[in-house]
């Protein structure tokens, strides 16, 4: 086998949710410092030592955008 024994096979997949203000303060940190202080950023909120892993899902959270707000009605002019 390629690898010897070091190699790990069927590595534990996790999720996690990020809140507006948790991806707010990854997005910040990010714009503000880089991918890594956004990485440290993360790893405040969640625990992920992988480096690869913790800068894949800081890229993805950087590339979130705000939802759009349902437009609102407009007032209802008298008849």
């Amino acid at each position: 086998m390629i690898g010897g024994e070091g190699r790990k096979v069927g590595h534990e997949v996790r999720m996690f949710s990020v809140s507006q203000d948790e991806a707010a303060a990854i997005q910040k940190a990010f714009h503000e410092s880089g991918e890594w202080a956004a990485v440290a950023e993360l790893r405040r909120h969640f625990h992920i030592q992988d480096n690869v892993n913790a800068l894949n899902a800081v890229r993805s959270i950087v590339r979130w955008a705000q939802p759009l707000q349902p437009p609102q009605p407009a007032p209802a002019s008298p008849a």
